[in-house]
Order: C-alpha cells, then structure tokens, then sequence
C-alpha cells in the first residue's frame, strides 16, 4: 500500500522532534564523558557538540536531499558519540548513558526510514512530481559506504580536537586534510541521495547517475507495463547490483538510454543503447506501483 497521510508527517516532522530533543536527553552523558579533558578540549568538544546540533536541526527543518544526505551523516554520527561517551563515562555507563543511547538509537533509525527518505527527496520535488527513492547498489552496502561515513565523521572531528589539545602542526595538517576528505566524503555519500525514479505529469523518469548518464524519460503512452521483474527476463538490467525486488518497465516500443561510463574510465566515449524494458529497483517498490495505478499506468 501506498503512504498514508499520517506516514507523510511521521516523514515530515520525525527526525526534528527527535533532533530537538538530543542536548536535553544526551547532552548530561556527553557533558559526563567531557569533564575529565582538558579545558581546551572541553571548549572545542563543547562548540563542537551545539555546532553540529544546530546544523542538523536547521537540516531537519529544511526537507531536500542535501537535508538527506546532512542527517544521514549526522544521526548515525550522534550515536557513535554516545557509544563513546558511555565507554569512557569517568563512573562507569548509568542512566544517562543508557537514555543517551536510546534517543540516538532512535534518531538514526528515524532518519535512515524509508518514510523520511520520501519525504525528504520530495522536499526539493517541483510541481505534479512524485520522486521514490532507489536502493544503493549491494556491493556499495557492504563496506564502502560504511568506510566514507567514516571518513567524513573522522575527517571533520581529529584535527580540531587535535588543536584543542595543543597539538598545533599536527592538529593543523589534519585539519585541512580532513575538511578535504570530509568533503570529498558527503559528495560522494550525496549521490546516494539524488537517485530516483519520478514520476510526472507527462510519464516517468528513471534518474540514476549510476546507471544512466542522462534519466530514461518513459512517455505514459509508450508504457507498455510496470510491475515485478519476471525471472529469466531479458530487460535490460540498471539496478547497479541493488538488493532487494527489481521493477521491470517495459516500453511499447524501442527506445534509447546512455548508459553510464564505467567508472575506471570516465572519459570513456559512451553509445546509445536500444531497449525495449529495464530494471531497476526502489527502496519500496510497493509505493511506485501504487503511485503508477494512481496514475493510471498500466501495473501487472
């Protein structure tokens, strides 16, 4: 079934009630965790800490896929530095590390939903458009995408505590090779984001830079059927590897698509390519179907 009114909310308005909540409920663990530093470090893990908040909630509040990709750094992020702040806890993990976790917990499972992906990619949608996100490639899923959160959240947070304890060459070189690395990370982690497939007024549009170097616009009266992949079909395949069930949109006619260059080789000269049906595969393909019956297409 397709998102109900109360899903669109949960979607809208979830990930900043949560977000709003943090220096209230996690904010004691970390001030716990922060005590026994220096006074330099202190201060600089301190307007670390409302920096970081500020910037997530003003991202909460703002639905786009920056605001996407923003969250989806951050809240996870949130949770690392709780887990942390309960292991060095000077007295041992109590009550307040333990609620830390929980409220964490809960504002990355909020923000990695389904729901708030909808309605965050919707958030920078124009007119009569519904966008429904892609899942990521598999082979990306099992330790790339781990690796550049990592490096994002490493890249932005060592060379200023490294500073904030005195450690000036060192603090500064890490410092710059990190913002670099870091920002080098979120553009790379932002393309997850802007992967979709649209649906417009005119038909469908398949936008996946990692499939496709421009979308495959699908006129609504050249759909010939969207639904399930059939086994042992000979659609063209631009899930990129994606887990998870394959949608297959077969056209009533040939049409052409530019296949993304491979990636060793970016400058590599790419030819059209005929198909008369792809693949691909959304995050819930359950709501594209049910947003193409609204639609009036033809689902099998």
């Amino acid at each position: 079934m397709g998102m109900s009114s109360k899903s669109r909310t949960f979607g809208r308005w979830a990930p900043a009630l949560v977000w709003v909540t943090l220096p209230f409920i996690a904010g004691p663990s970390l001030g716990n965790a922060l005590d026994p530093r220096s006074g330099d470090v202190q201060r600089v893990g301190s307007v670390g800490l409302w920096a970081f908040w500020a910037i997530g909630l003003a991202a909460t509040l703002v639905p786009s896929t920056v605001s996407l990709t923003l969250i989806r750094i951050f809240a996870p992020a949130a949770l690392f530095v709780a887990g942390w702040a309960a292991v060095v806890a000077p007295d041992g993990a109590d009550t307040a590390e333990s609620v830390a976790l929980a409220i964490t917990s809960l504002a990355a499972v909020v923000a990695l939903s389904a729901i708030v992906g909808d309605r965050f990619v919707n958030g920078s949608s124009y007119g009569d458009e519904r966008r429904l996100p892609l899942r990521p490639p598999g082979v990306l899923t099992l330790g790339p995408i781990q690796i550049a959160w990592v490096l994002v959240f490493a890249g932005v947070i060592t060379g200023p505590l490294l500073l904030g304890a005195h450690v000036w060459i060192a603090g500064a070189v890490v410092t710059v090779v990190g913002f670099a690395v870091a920002a080098a990370g979120i553009r790379i982690l932002h393309q997850l984001s802007k992967r979709w497939v649209v649906f417009v007024p005119a038909g469908l549009v398949l936008v996946d830079q990692m499939a496709l170097t421009d979308g495959m616009l699908a006129q609504r009266h050249r759909i010939a059927s969207l639904g399930p992949a059939v086994e042992g079909t000979d659609a063209t395949d631009l899930t990129v590897g994606a887990l998870g069930l394959a949608l297959q949109l077969t056209l009533t006619e040939l049409d052409d698509i530019i296949p993304a260059p491979p990636r060793r080789d970016r400058k590599a000269i790419i030819t059209p390519v005929e198909v008369r049906s792809v693949l691909f595969t959304p995050s819930r393909p359950g709501w594209v179907l049910d947003e193409a019956k609204r639609r009036r297409l033809v689902v099998s």
